[in-house]
Protein backbone atom coordinates (compact mmCIF):
# COMPACT_ATOMS: atom_id res chain seq x y z
CA UNK A 1 0.00 0.00 0.00
CA UNK A 2 1.24 3.49 -0.71
CA UNK A 3 2.56 5.77 2.06
CA UNK A 4 0.25 8.37 2.98
CA UNK A 5 1.15 12.03 3.44
CA UNK A 6 -0.78 15.60 4.16
CA UNK A 7 -3.36 16.46 1.56
CA UNK A 8 -2.84 19.44 -1.07
CA UNK A 9 -6.31 19.69 -2.61
CA UNK A 10 -7.31 23.14 -2.97
CA UNK A 11 -10.30 24.73 -0.77
CA UNK A 12 -12.36 25.64 -3.94
CA UNK A 13 -12.79 22.18 -4.49
CA UNK A 14 -11.91 22.62 -8.36
CA UNK A 15 -10.09 19.63 -8.27
CA UNK A 16 -12.09 16.44 -8.55
CA UNK A 17 -12.26 13.44 -5.75
CA UNK A 18 -10.12 10.99 -7.60
CA UNK A 19 -7.10 13.56 -8.62
CA UNK A 20 -7.34 14.61 -4.70
CA UNK A 21 -6.88 11.50 -3.47
CA UNK A 22 -4.10 10.59 -6.31
CA UNK A 23 -2.25 13.79 -4.43
CA UNK A 24 -2.34 12.22 -1.23
CA UNK A 25 -0.56 9.23 -1.97
CA UNK A 26 3.35 9.49 -2.58
CA UNK A 27 4.52 9.17 -5.80
CA UNK A 28 7.11 6.34 -5.25
CA UNK A 29 7.88 6.08 -9.02
CA UNK A 30 9.61 9.12 -8.85
CA UNK A 31 11.53 7.99 -5.81
CA UNK A 32 12.83 4.93 -7.47
CA UNK A 33 13.55 6.84 -10.94
CA UNK A 34 15.97 9.03 -9.12
CA UNK A 35 17.09 7.07 -6.24
CA UNK A 36 20.89 6.81 -7.75
CA UNK A 37 21.31 10.43 -8.18
CA UNK A 38 19.56 11.24 -4.69
CA UNK A 39 22.30 8.78 -3.17
CA UNK A 40 24.79 10.91 -5.10
CA UNK A 41 23.33 13.87 -3.50
CA UNK A 42 23.65 12.13 -0.05
CA UNK A 43 27.36 11.44 -0.46
CA UNK A 44 28.42 14.87 -2.25
CA UNK A 45 26.75 16.35 1.16
CA UNK A 46 28.86 13.49 3.40
CA UNK A 47 31.74 14.63 1.90
CA UNK A 48 31.24 18.19 1.83
CA UNK A 49 31.87 18.02 -2.66
CA UNK A 50 28.48 20.05 -2.75
CA UNK A 51 27.59 23.98 -1.67
CA UNK A 52 23.96 23.87 -0.64
CA UNK A 53 23.25 26.62 -3.31
CA UNK A 54 24.37 24.40 -5.97
CA UNK A 55 21.84 22.19 -4.40
CA UNK A 56 18.90 24.10 -4.48
CA UNK A 57 20.15 25.12 -7.99
CA UNK A 58 19.07 21.45 -8.71
CA UNK A 59 16.14 20.79 -6.84
CA UNK A 60 14.28 23.94 -8.72
CA UNK A 61 15.01 26.03 -11.84
CA UNK A 62 13.18 29.30 -12.19
CA UNK A 63 10.60 28.79 -9.55
CA UNK A 64 9.29 25.47 -10.46
CA UNK A 65 10.70 21.93 -8.61
CA UNK A 66 13.38 20.19 -10.82
CA UNK A 67 12.40 16.27 -11.38
CA UNK A 68 15.36 15.54 -8.73
CA UNK A 69 13.76 18.27 -6.34
CA UNK A 70 10.06 16.42 -6.78
CA UNK A 71 11.78 13.07 -5.80
CA UNK A 72 13.22 14.41 -2.84
CA UNK A 73 9.90 16.03 -1.79
CA UNK A 74 8.11 12.91 -2.52
CA UNK A 75 10.73 10.94 0.08
CA UNK A 76 10.23 13.60 2.32
CA UNK A 77 6.40 13.01 2.44
CA UNK A 78 7.24 9.73 4.19
CA UNK A 79 9.35 10.91 6.82
CA UNK A 80 6.99 13.58 7.24
CA UNK A 81 3.72 10.99 7.20
CA UNK A 82 5.86 8.74 9.92
CA UNK A 83 6.32 11.96 12.11
CA UNK A 84 2.82 12.74 11.79
CA UNK A 85 1.72 9.40 13.01
CA UNK A 86 4.04 8.85 15.90
CA UNK A 87 2.73 12.05 17.73
CA UNK A 88 -1.17 11.48 17.31
CA UNK A 89 -0.43 7.36 18.19
CA UNK A 90 -3.13 7.49 21.13
CA UNK A 91 -2.11 4.54 22.35
CA UNK A 92 2.13 4.79 22.99
CA UNK A 93 3.30 7.99 23.75
CA UNK A 94 6.78 7.61 23.72
CA UNK A 95 7.83 9.68 20.40
CA UNK A 96 5.49 12.61 22.05
CA UNK A 97 7.61 12.58 25.17
CA UNK A 98 11.14 12.67 23.41
CA UNK A 99 9.83 15.38 21.56
CA UNK A 100 9.23 17.45 24.86
CA UNK A 101 12.47 16.66 26.12
CA UNK A 102 14.06 17.73 23.48
CA UNK A 103 12.46 20.89 23.56
CA UNK A 104 13.27 21.22 27.35
CA UNK A 105 16.81 20.70 26.35
CA UNK A 106 16.91 22.66 23.63
CA UNK A 107 15.25 26.14 25.52
CA UNK A 108 17.54 25.61 28.82
CA UNK A 109 20.44 25.64 26.49
CA UNK A 110 19.41 29.21 25.06
CA UNK A 111 18.55 30.38 28.65
CA UNK A 112 21.72 28.86 29.73
CA UNK A 113 23.32 31.37 27.03
CA UNK A 114 21.65 34.10 26.97
CA UNK A 115 22.66 34.00 30.92
CA UNK A 116 26.64 34.06 29.80
CA UNK A 117 26.46 36.26 26.51
CA UNK A 118 27.33 40.08 27.85
CA UNK A 119 26.58 39.40 31.32
CA UNK A 120 23.01 38.23 30.85
CA UNK A 121 22.08 40.90 27.87
CA UNK A 122 22.04 38.17 25.14
CA UNK A 123 22.77 40.39 22.77
CA UNK A 124 25.61 40.47 19.67
CA UNK A 125 27.64 43.71 19.60
CA UNK A 126 29.55 43.12 16.73
CA UNK A 127 27.81 44.94 13.67
CA UNK A 128 29.59 43.02 11.02
CA UNK A 129 29.63 39.67 10.17
CA UNK A 130 32.90 38.02 10.93
CA UNK A 131 32.60 39.83 14.04
CA UNK A 132 29.40 37.92 14.76
CA UNK A 133 30.77 34.98 13.90
CA UNK A 134 33.20 35.32 16.58
CA UNK A 135 31.60 36.31 18.94
CA UNK A 136 29.17 33.34 18.48
CA UNK A 137 31.95 31.07 18.33
CA UNK A 138 33.27 31.94 21.86
CA UNK A 139 29.87 31.92 23.10
CA UNK A 140 30.19 27.97 21.93
CA UNK A 141 33.15 27.29 23.67
CA UNK A 142 32.45 29.10 26.83
CA UNK A 143 28.88 26.59 26.60
CA UNK A 144 31.07 23.70 26.24
CA UNK A 145 33.15 24.63 29.12
CA UNK A 146 30.24 25.26 31.28
CA UNK A 147 28.78 22.16 30.56
CA UNK A 148 31.51 20.16 31.11
CA UNK A 149 32.32 22.07 34.05
CA UNK A 150 29.11 21.35 35.42
CA UNK A 151 28.78 17.87 34.47
CA UNK A 152 32.53 17.02 36.32
CA UNK A 153 30.98 18.55 39.61
CA UNK A 154 27.64 17.22 39.20
CA UNK A 155 29.28 13.60 38.72
CA UNK A 156 31.20 14.07 42.03
CA UNK A 157 28.03 14.97 44.08
CA UNK A 158 26.35 11.83 42.59
CA UNK A 159 29.33 10.13 44.09
CA UNK A 160 29.43 11.47 47.41
CA UNK A 161 25.64 11.05 48.02
CA UNK A 162 25.95 7.15 47.25
CA UNK A 163 29.07 6.91 49.36
CA UNK A 164 27.31 8.64 52.27
CA UNK A 165 24.63 6.36 51.62
CA UNK A 166 22.29 7.44 50.29
CA UNK A 167 19.86 6.07 47.82
CA UNK A 168 20.59 7.62 44.49
CA UNK A 169 18.85 5.58 41.25
CA UNK A 170 20.10 5.23 38.17
CA UNK A 171 16.54 6.81 36.34
CA UNK A 172 16.98 9.92 38.60
CA UNK A 173 20.81 10.66 37.65
CA UNK A 174 19.69 10.49 34.29
CA UNK A 175 17.35 13.34 34.86
CA UNK A 176 20.06 15.73 36.05
CA UNK A 177 21.09 18.46 33.65
CA UNK A 178 24.10 20.34 33.44
CA UNK A 179 22.86 23.13 31.70
CA UNK A 180 21.59 25.22 35.00
CA UNK A 181 23.29 28.19 35.90
CA UNK A 182 22.79 29.01 39.57
CA UNK A 183 25.97 28.65 40.50
CA UNK A 184 27.76 30.32 37.88
CA UNK A 185 28.43 34.16 38.07
CA UNK A 186 28.89 35.86 34.63
CA UNK A 187 29.60 39.27 35.80
CA UNK A 188 32.96 40.91 36.82
CA UNK A 189 36.49 41.12 35.46
CA UNK A 190 38.28 38.07 33.87
CA UNK A 191 41.61 37.08 33.80
CA UNK A 192 43.02 34.50 31.27
CA UNK A 193 46.79 33.79 31.78
CA UNK A 194 48.05 30.29 30.43
CA UNK A 195 48.63 27.85 33.69
CA UNK A 196 48.34 23.94 34.25
CA UNK A 197 44.96 23.07 34.58
CA UNK A 198 44.05 22.06 38.06
CA UNK A 199 44.13 18.53 39.12
CA UNK A 200 40.99 17.96 41.03
CA UNK A 201 37.95 19.74 42.18
CA UNK A 202 37.11 21.78 44.67
CA UNK A 203 35.09 21.01 48.16
CA UNK A 204 31.68 20.22 47.49
CA UNK A 205 29.42 22.67 49.20
CA UNK A 206 26.99 21.60 52.24
CA UNK A 207 23.56 21.30 50.80
CA UNK A 208 22.06 22.66 54.11
CA UNK A 209 24.57 26.07 53.78
CA UNK A 210 22.30 29.36 53.69
CA UNK A 211 22.68 31.88 51.18
CA UNK A 212 22.81 29.82 48.08
CA UNK A 213 22.37 31.87 45.03
CA UNK A 214 19.46 31.10 43.20
CA UNK A 215 18.68 32.10 39.51
CA UNK A 216 17.10 35.38 38.53
CA UNK A 217 13.26 33.14 37.64
CA UNK A 218 13.40 31.55 41.03
CA UNK A 219 13.94 28.05 39.56
CA UNK A 220 15.44 25.25 41.40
Amino acid sequence: MAARSVPDCPADGSTSRDRCTTSRRVNLNKVITHWPDMLRVAGSLVTNQVRAYDLLRMFGREGHPTPLGQAFAEYGRIAKTEHLLRVVDPVDDTYRRQMNRQLTVQESRHELARDVCHGKRGTIHQAYRDGMQDQLGSLGLVLNAVVLWTTRYIDAAVAQLRAEGHDIRDEDSARLSPLKHRNLNVLGRYSFTASQPVDGLRPLRDPDAVNLDDDDDGED
